[in-house]
Order: C-alpha cells, then structure tokens, then sequence
C-alpha cells in the first residue's frame, strides 16, 4: 500500500483517551473512502458536503483511506482516490491516514471491551449462523444472532470472532442534523462482529475508534449508513467516547429510483475529467443534488462556501409553497419519506403537503370512503394509545398497528387506510408507519383528532 509518504498517524495505547478531547470545541469532519475502486460521485458529493461544511465553520477537514479489507484495497484506488480529490479541489487538513496502519489500535480496544465484559468471543461457525438465520426467518423472527456464546465464557481461538454485547433493552435516539431524531428498539439490534477471526476489524467498529481518536466532531454521510448509526453510537459509548453529531444525506439515485449505478451513465469523478468536463462543472452539479441556495444554479467555490448550510439540503422543496421549513430535521425526514415516490421535487412538494398543513386536506372520495363512522372507533383507539407508545419508531408502531387489529377483530389495512386518510387526506402515501414517525407523537394526535371531529359533523 501507499505508505507514509502521506501518513500521520495518531497513536493510541495510554493516549486513547487523550487524543480523544482533541479540539472537541471546533468543528472536525473527516472523508473516509476505501480504496477498492474509483471515487463514485455520491462519494465525492459526500466529501464536498463534508468539505463545504468545515470550510464554512472554520474547521478541519480529515482524509482517511480505510483499507483493512486487505484482499480487495489498492495502492492504484487509493492514487485514484487522491487524484480526483485533488482535481475537484477539496483539500484536506489532515492525512490521509491509512486505518491499516492502526489495526494494532483497534485490537487493543477490541480487548478492552473483552476485559470489561462488553465484548466477547464466539465460535458459531458460517454455517450454524446461516442455519439460525434460515430458521429465525421461517418462524417470522427477525434474523439476528441468538446469543448462543454471549455468556459461555470462551476464550481466542483461531476460529473465533468477537461481538460487541449490544443491550437489549431501551432506545437509542439519533438526533440527526438532516433527517432529525429517529429513535431505534436496542432489542432490534445484533451482537455484532466487531473483530474477525483474522485479527482485523470490522467497519462498524474501526470507524468508531478512528474517529473518537481523531477528534471528528461531525459525521456526514449517505442516508445508507442511518441503521449503523445506532451500533455505533452504542459502541462510542462502551468505550466512554463522546458521541459525534451525525448528519445523513439523501442517497444520489438514478432516473428509475435506484442507487445509482454505472447502468445509469458515468459514475467516475475522473472519467468527467477524461470526458473534458471542468471540476467547477461537476462541483456544482454534485452540490446541486440535494441542495439549492435560492433560484442560483451556478457558484464559485467561496459562494459555496459561504452559503452552505446542512439545514438547506432538503427544504427548498417546501418553501416555495409557504411552509414553514425553519424545522430542517422534519424537512429532511420527509423528504426521506418522499424521495422514492416522487420523480421531480414539484411532485415531492405536491404530494407532502400534508407534512406541513395544519388542517389536512381531505380528497372528497376518500373521506367518504374511511372517515365514517363505522372508522372512527379505531382512530379513537389508536389516538387514546399513541401517548403511551415507548418505541416509536417504524417496526415498534408496526407491532402496535398488527397488535391493535388482531384487539379489535379487523384486519390491519382497515386501522391503516382510516389512518392514512385522517393523516394525509390521500388513500395513497408512504408507509402509514413512515409518516407517524416523522410528524411525530403530538402532531399524529392533532392530525387524527380533526379527523374524528369531522367524521363526528357529518363528513
């Protein structure tokens, strides 16, 4: 690999902790590709947001290369990498630190987790986790691992792995700086594999040491990382580190609402090199998806820098139209909500109206259809019990949703169309699940109380 010419490695051992405060008062981003093939444009768009916002604060803005995954990392990815970044002009602060070079790092607190009993060793084989998993799956159990070796008391073996005890009670709550808190079942989450059996880290683990070590304030990354957060955050907090602030970006997606790929065109930063593009281009086509400053579509790199804010990746879908975005997590998680049900940002801010409205707009058929009286004692049960909900997140309002119309003797598409007509006004929205969870437990009971109100005036 690419080696010190480059590297400044921070240290651990006895300096973990101290390493750990380092300019916790200032804003530190870092840009974490691995080196297993170019720089995609939804990477670049991550690291030019990363950028943007330090730039603009007065930071400091890290490279990181994580390349422990040995078999697959390249000195000519990593060269590539450092090229293109180079090229669109986001200069780094610091590094790049190659996360191989740190992998005794990792192990002594891998073992540091072991020697206080929040970690351990386990020896189930591939095969016997497949065979659990298949059967968890056919019993409609969720496919985590069951714990057979959480309290056996192994010891390292050369085919043993080591997972993290993650509890299995409470919520973990994520205030998210784009999409706002989004709240996770601890019980829903896995003992996982924080070291394999070849001595080396996993990402969920190595990243979390890294950036505790490097004093990384802010973590912004694609909305494809949002179910690792919790792991992680639990994870900052077994080996006492503060936990960063995390900001999560829409994904980039093709023109038929997939992840998008080379089937999609040219997914390189320097194939737009080769093909004759200039980087200022590509810099504003790549901030432009999923930001906007006004009706400007054309920036130099220091308006960028001035005007960037994480609050603006989202709202101008609504504000246009007179909403009050001044909320950008709300905004953002809407957004989330929308983003693979619209194809144009007019349809996204047509069709979430009812996020921001007050008093939903009933379309006359459906209101007719489900806000009657023959409904309305379901909405009165789910509004009399939603105060009361502990896990409010997607699956824990699933499993009352399921739980509720088994109690009241109806099938759960009944509770759930009364409840998407009372919240949307529409028979057709994203999952009724999705949308309690991001107008939140006080506008839901708003929303559904109006509704009863209306189905109690007649219609």
């Amino acid at each position: 690999m690419i080696k010190p010419v480059f590297s400044n490695t921070i240290s651990g051992g006895n300096n973990f902790h101290q390493v750990m405060k380092m300019t916790n008062d200032k804003v530190r981003t870092r840009f974490a590709p691995s080196p297993t093939g170019f720089l995609h444009i939804g990477g670049a768009r991550t690291a030019l947001f990363n950028w943007l916002y330090t730039r603009r604060c007065g930071g400091t803005f890290v490279l990181r290369i994580e390349d422990t995954d040995q078999a697959r990392s390249t000195d000519e990815s990593t060269r590539a990498i450092l090229d293109a970044m180079a090229w669109l002009g986001l200069k780094w602060d610091e590094g790049p630190y190659f996360q191989a070079e740190r992998v005794g790092i990792h192990r002594e607190m891998v073992q540091k987790l072991i020697d206080e009993g929040k970690a351990y060793y386990c020896t189930c084989s591939p095969e016997a986790l497949e065979a659990k998993r298949k059967k968890a799956l056919a019993e409609g159990r969720k496919p985590k691992y069951d714990g057979t070796c959480r309290d056996r008391g192994l010891n390292r073996s050369p085919e043993s792995v080591v997972r993290f005890r993650c509890p299995d009670v409470g919520v973990t709550v994520m205030r998210d700086l784009i999409k706002g808190a989004i709240s996770f079942s601890n019980e829903e989450l896995d003992d996982l594999i924080i070291e394999r059996a070849d001595g080396y880290p996993t990402y969920n683990f190595a990243v979390v040491v890294d950036d505790a070590q490097m004093g990384i304030t802010h973590v912004i990354r694609g909305d494809d990382h949002v179910n690792n957060t919790p792991k992680q955050m639990l994870i900052y907090e077994a080996l006492g580190c503060e936990v960063p602030l995390f900001g999560h970006v829409p994904m980039i997606l093709g023109s038929d609402k997939a992840r998008l790929s080379k089937r999609h065109g040219a997914t390189s930063v320097m194939a737009y090199q080769e093909m004759g593009y200039l980087p200022e281009a590509l810099v504003n086509y790549l901030v432009r998806l999923g930001w906007s400053h006004g009706d400007q579509e054309i920036f130099t790199m220091e308006e960028l820098i001035r005007e960037f804010s994480l609050e603006a990746v989202v709202t101008p879908f609504w504000e246009k139209k007179g909403f009050d975005v001044s909320d950008g997590g709300f905004v953002a998680q809407a957004a989330a909500n929308l983003r693979t049900r619209s194809k144009t940002r007019v349809e996204m801010a047509d069709s979430g109206s009812f996020f921001f409205q007050e008093e939903v707009d009933y379309n006359p058929e459906a209101a007719a259809k489900f806000l009657t009286p023959e409904y309305a004692g379901h909405l009165e049960a789910v509004v009399a019990r939603i105060p009361d909900i502990v896990d409010y997140t997607k699956d824990g309002l699933e499993i009352f949703l399921r739980a509720l119309a088994e109690e009241r003797g109806t099938k759960l598409k009944w509770i759930a169309q009364a409840l998407r007509v009372a919240l949307t006004g529409k028979t057709v929205s994203p999952g009724i699940d999705e949308v309690m969870v991001t107008l939140g437990k006080e506008r839901v009971i708003r929303k559904i109380r109006r509704a009863i109100d209306q189905i109690k005036a007649g219609g």
